[in-house]
């Protein structure tokens, strides 16, 4: 009787372990799709951005360290970059992007640019999407990191060597919503 009590035990223990792995792969698999939809937007962004730094500085001349930084973060290939690295770059570019759209307010004529104002559009729905793939990612990495990081499920984490995934955060200035003025 002892040992059917103890085999059950050892089948349930097995059935939980198996449960808890499948759902840590689950959830895993779903930050990884969401980083794939929020990467699409990012791409987006990363080919969008020398044409417009093309045009500021046809205009802004004086804010050369601004274009510089942000031709040193794309000098980086973005296709051969890890997730975390794409993220880390990203937040930098947001922060320089901002910078260089700040210029364009002391420049009428660039803002009377067409090709201006039409990068620009497109960097406002681009931003809205990032925005909008951004909160589902996160979303999916904080359900992620909680069965990582909670008991019971922490454990067969920790010995299937589960990593928490890096959420994409706003910086500061990120939060104040990039203003475009056409």
């Amino acid at each position: 009787m002892l040992s059917y009590i103890v085999i059950g035990i050892i089948i349930l223990i097995f059935i939980y372990i198996g449960v808890t792995y499948n759902s840590l792969v689950q959830s895993r698999n779903l930050v990884k799709e969401a980083f794939s939809t929020m990467d699409v937007y990012l791409k987006k962004r990363w080919d969008l951005i020398p044409n417009l730094v093309e045009i500021v500085k046809t205009y802004a001349k004086h804010e050369e360290a601004t274009f510089e930084k942000v031709a040193s973060l794309r000098a980086n290939i973005y296709d051969k970059m890890s997730n975390n690295k794409k993220i880390n770059v990203n937040e930098e570019l947001s922060q320089n992007l901002a910078q260089i759209l700040a210029v364009s307010e002391n420049y009428p004529e660039l803002k009377a640019n067409e090709n201006f104002n039409e990068l620009s559009k497109s960097l406002i729905q681009i931003e809205e999407d990032i925005e909008n793939s951004r909160k589902y990612y996160n979303g999916t990495v904080r359900i992620f990191n909680d069965k990582i990081q909670m008991f019971p499920s922490n454990i067969v984490a920790n010995i299937f060597n589960f990593q928490a995934s890096k959420m994409f955060e706003a910086d500061i200035d990120e939060k104040n919503n990039v203003k475009v003025n056409m």
